[in-house]
């Protein structure tokens, strides 16, 4: 059941028994909106330098993507339904990039393309580099950012081909 006020979306889903034993858990959301997707998606991006850089843990990164989170790439479509398969498949990136002595991605093109109230699409071209500025990799991908119960999280992934 959903409800719409002032101040965001109201989402009344069953959860089993809450405390007052009704078995109706509440969820509020503000609407997506751009800014607020370009934001979080720069946050995202500085925990995920940090990885690469090998400053954190990669499962750090399951605080940005969804569980189940959907990945496509050139190599194949991947559904990946638990926290270690998501954290085994970027940790393959995140070894890739500490052999190549990475220090941090820049954003070359992006953009925002609000969906709903609760969905976007970030589309980016990065340069992935080493501390001197030299160009370790290029590429170009789509997320789907939903927001929900969790928060806002990638939920899909698509790398697009070279």
């Amino acid at each position: 059941m959903e409800f719409w006020s002032s101040r965001g979306r109201y989402d009344v889903r069953q959860a089993g028994a809450d405390a007052g034993g009704s078995g109706a858990a509440a969820v509020w959301s503000v609407a997506v909106d751009s800014n607020g997707v370009s934001r979080w998606f720069g946050e995202y991006l500085d925990v995920f330098a940090a990885c690469g850089r090998g400053e954190s843990d990669t499962a750090s990164l399951l605080g940005y993507y969804g569980v189940p989170l959907l990945l496509t790439t050139s190599g194949g479509f991947f559904a990946l339904t638990s926290d270690d398969q998501v954290v085994a498949a970027v940790q393959q990136q995140v070894d890739g990039m500490r052999a190549a002595a990475y220090s941090r991605s820049e954003i070359l093109d992006s953009e925002v393309s609000v969906l709903n109230s609760t969905s976007a699409f970030y589309r980016g071209t990065f340069s992935r580099q080493r501390s001197d500025g030299s160009e370790i990799s290029r590429l170009t991908a789509t997320y789907l950012v939903t927001d929900g119960a969790a928060g806002r999280r990638i939920s899909v992934l698509a790398v697009h081909g070279p």
